[in-house]
C-alpha cells in the first residue's frame, strides 16, 4: 500500500519565510521593519518595490512605473478642490497635522476651519516674519526642505542622491551656446565664462513643509520649459532606485541670468503632485491627460507683454520673492553658474527653510 503522506514540519515551513525576510531586511533602507506611522506611505511604497526581491532590478522598476501615477494624481487634483463641510474640517487637517507634523503656528491663517478644502490648506501661507532673508548670503533657500545632494555639475552629470545620476543635457534640454570653445560638453557650452563653474543644490519637500518655493537671488527669467512625464515618488528612497529619475517626472525648468551668469530653476513633479503653478504663467498646465514622450513646451518670457513683469530682458525676480507651488511636495533644483571659489555653507540631509542662506562667495 502507498506510504501515507505526511505534512512538512512546521519549522521547515519557516525557512524560506526566514529567508525573504533576511533579503528584505538586507535591502537598503531596511523597508521590512516596522515603521512609525509617519513613514507607513514610503514604506508600504517600497515594500511594494522590494516584495518582489528575486527577480531583477530592472524588473521593479518596470512594475513601479506601469503603476498609473498620472492619472492617479489628477484624481487627487480633483479631490483636493473638493469643499469640506465646516464640522468635518478640522478633524482631516488635524489627521494630517499630525501624521506629517505641520508646524501650524507659522501659518498666516491658524484656524483649520478657514480652509474650505484639502488644496487650500496643502497651499496655506505663512506669516511674514517667520522666513527672514539672510542678508550675508548671495543664494538663498527657495524653500522649505531637506538638501538631498550639492555640489559641483562634473562631466555634465548631476546627482539626484548619493551615487545615482541624471544627464544635465536630458534635464536641461537644449539650450543655446553661450560662448565659442573647443570643448564639446554641453556644461561648458551653458557657461559665460570659462572662468566660471556650474554648481547644483538638489532639496526635497515632503508633504508636511511649506509647500510654496521662492526665489534664490535676484535674477532675471528668460525661458519657461515645461516637460510633461511621469509623476513618480521623488521620494530618497524611491530616487535611490531610479537613475534619471528627474528626467522622467514631469518638471517646470525657468531659466535665465543672475550676476555670476547662467541660473536655473526647476520645480518637479512627482506622485500626487501633478499640479505645478508659477504665478507670472498663466499659461502653465501641468499634468494634462495626454503627451508626447520625451517632449517639450517653452514660452520666452523676454519682450512678452502678456506676462506680468515681464521686461525686455524678462521677468525680474527678486531674493525672497514667491514663484510658484506644488499641490503636495515634491523637488525643487537649483542649476547655476559662479565663480570657482563659490562655497556651500550646508551638509547633505540637513533641514533647510525659505531665506536661510545656502552658500557664499
Amino acid at each position: 500500500s502507498p506510504h501515507p503522506q505526511t505534512l512538512p514540519s512546521p519549522h521547515l515551513l519557516q525557512v524560506p519565510r526566514l529567508a525573504l525576510r533576511r533579503r528584505l531586511t538586507a535591502l537598503k533602507g531596511g523597508v521590512s521593519r516596522p515603521a512609525t506611522w509617519r513613514h507607513r506611505p514610503i514604506s508600504f511604497l517600497c515594500y511594494i518595490l522590494s516584495v518582489s526581491a528575486l527577480r531583477p532590478l530592472a524588473c521593479r522598476v518596470a512594475l513601479y512605473r506601469s503603476f498609473p501615477t498620472r492619472l492617479l494624481s489628477r484624481a487627487w487634483g480633483r479631490l483636493n478642490g473638493v469643499e469640506l463641510p465646516t464640522w468635518l474640517r478640522k478633524p482631516i487637517y488635524s489627521l494630517y497635522i499630525w501624521t506629517f507634523g505641520v508646524n501650524m503656528q507659522e501659518a498666516a491663517v491658524e484656524d483649520l476651519h478657514h480652509y474650505r478644502n484639502l488644496g487650500e490648506f496643502f497651499r496655506r501661507r505663512l506669516k511674514p516674519a517667520v522666513r527672514p532673508l539672510c542678508a550675508a548670503s548671495c543664494l538663498t533657500s527657495p524653500a522649505d526642505g531637506r538638501i538631498l545632494h550639492f555640489g559641483r555639475v562634473k562631466n555634465s552629470e548631476v546627482e539626484q542622491v548619493k551615487g545615482v545620476t541624471y544627464s544635465l543635457e536630458n534635464f536641461l534640454g537644449p539650450q543655446k551656446r553661450q560662448y565659442s570653445s573647443s570643448s564639446s560638453s554641453f556644461r561648458d557650452d551653458i557657461l559665460s565664462s570659462p572662468d566660471s563653474d556650474l554648481f547644483h543644490v538638489v532639496i526635497y519637500l515632503a508633504p508636511g513643509d511649506y509647500h510654496c518655493f521662492h526665489s534664490p537671488t535676484d535674477w532675471r527669467v528668460e525661458l519657461r520649459r515645461h516637460f510633461p512625464g511621469s509623476l513618480m515618488s521623488v521620494n530618497p528612497g524611491v530616487a535611490r532606485w531610479i537613475k534619471e529619475l528627474f528626467c522622467l517626472n514631469e518638471r517646470v525648468v525657468l531659466t535665465g541670468q543672475w550676476q555670476q551668469g547662467f541660473f536655473s530653476l526647476t520645480a518637479v513633479g512627482a506622485t500626487n503632485v501633478g499640479s505645478i503653478r508659477i504665478y507670472f504663467d498663466q499659461e502653465l498646465q501641468t499634468n494634462t491627460p495626454r503627451y508626447s514622450k520625451g517632449s517639450f513646451h517653452d514660452r520666452s518670457y523676454i519682450a512678452d507683454q502678456t506676462v506680468k513683469f515681464a521686461g525686455e530682458g524678462g521677468v525680474t525676480l527678486q531674493k525672497g520673492e514667491a514663484v510658484g507651488e506644488f499641490n503636495l511636495g515634491s523637488t525643487i533644483v537649483l542649476l547655476f553658474e559662479a565663480p570657482k571659489d563659490f562655497s556651500f555653507n550646508l551638509q547633505p540631509g540637513q533641514r533647510i527653510r525659505v531665506g536661510e542662506g545656502l552658500g557664499s562667495l
